[in-house]
Order: C-alpha cells, then sequence, then structure tokens
C-alpha cells in the first residue's frame, strides 16, 4: 500500500470516527471470506457500517477524531474491524445474532457517547442499552401515564369533578 493511500484511508477513517458517537472494535480473525461477506450484509441491513483495517492506520485515524479513544488502543492487538453506527446497541445486537452460528466476531472495545466498554465480556451490558427512540418512547409514555390516569378518573366518576376527586381518593386508599 502506497503513503497516499495510507493516508487517504487514515483521513476517511479519522472523519467517520469523529462524527460517530459509535464505535466498535470487533475481532473477525478467522472467519472465512463468505462468513465476513454475510456479516457485511447483516451490517449493511442494520445500518452498521463495517471496515477491517489495520491497527496502525486505526491508531493514526482515531487521534485525527478529536476523541479521546485513548483506552481503546489496547485492544488493538491482532486483526480489527471497525463498526460504527447512529445507534449505541445496534451492533452489540448484531454481534450477539451473528455469533448464534459462528465463534466471532468477539467484541474487543467499544465507545458509546463517550462511555468505554472494554473486552467481549461487556457484550450483554451493550445490548441492555437503550437507543434514542427508545429512551424518548420510555419518557413519553410517563408523561402520558399521569394523563390517562386522570381520563380514566373521569370516565369511571361520571365525568364530574366530584366523581373524579372520588375516584382517585379511592385509588390512593387502595
Amino acid at each position: 500500500m502506497r503513503k497516499e493511500e495510507k493516508y487517504q484511508i487514515i483521513e476517511s477513517l479519522g472523519e467517520k470516527l469523529k462524527n460517530s458517537d459509535v464505535i466498535y472494535l470487533a475481532d473477525t480473525s478467522g472467519l472465512t471470506v463468505e462468513t465476513i461477506n454475510n456479516l457485511r450484509r447483516l451490517c449493511f441491513r442494520r445500518n452498521v457500517s463495517l471496515q477491517v483495517v489495520k491497527n496502525t492506520l486505526l491508531k493514526k485515524a482515531m487521534e485525527k477524531s478529536e476523541k479521546d479513544l485513548e483506552p481503546l488502543y489496547e485492544a488493538l492487538v491482532g486483526a480489527t474491524s471497525v463498526m460504527l453506527s447512529d445507534t449505541g446497541n445496534v451492533p452489540a445486537k448484531l454481534i450477539k445474532e451473528f455469533r448464534k452460528k459462528q465463534e466471532r466476531p468477539k467484541l474487543k472495545a467499544a465507545y458509546i457517547g463517550e462511555a468505554i466498554y472494554i473486552g467481549d465480556d461487556q457484550l450483554d451490558t451493550l445490548t441492555q442499552i437503550k437507543s434514542r427512540e427508545e429512551l424518548i418512547g420510555d419518557l413519553i409514555g410517563l408523561l402520558q401515564s399521569p394523563a390517562f390516569n386522570v381520563i380514566s378518573a373521569l370516565k369511571s366518576g361520571g365525568d364530574t369533578i366530584a366523581g373524579v376527586v372520588k375516584t382517585l381518593s379511592e385509588k390512593e386508599e387502595g
């Protein structure tokens, strides 16, 4: 690989890392070309970018990303694939699903919104992270709950204020 090609890879990957809040490093060593292609297809369907890259180039790209990715440097051993996503738990779920049939990929490390996770034992934790949309849905559900209680109290109390007060006070006692 020529110096210009390496420079282009570092610049391109550095820009991708800079613009991504979800970065996974995985070990895909030992996977056949066919298996890697299956993994790439699955990643594409889930809007996850997968790129196999040399560790030295990845480290230089991390340095250019303007993020504190230094704790991830220890994971740059052996074959490394970078997975980028918009949602924190999607790559973890993808890895877990893919490993039902394969031994790999193994999670080396992850960076999610400034939090660092090191090691394959963090995979279950990462699958539990809620996406932005899931958190918004939970928040809306929490906000709707009191309004729903008032509406149901109005319906059960005969649509009068006295009925609403009576129904709500009975709920508190019960």
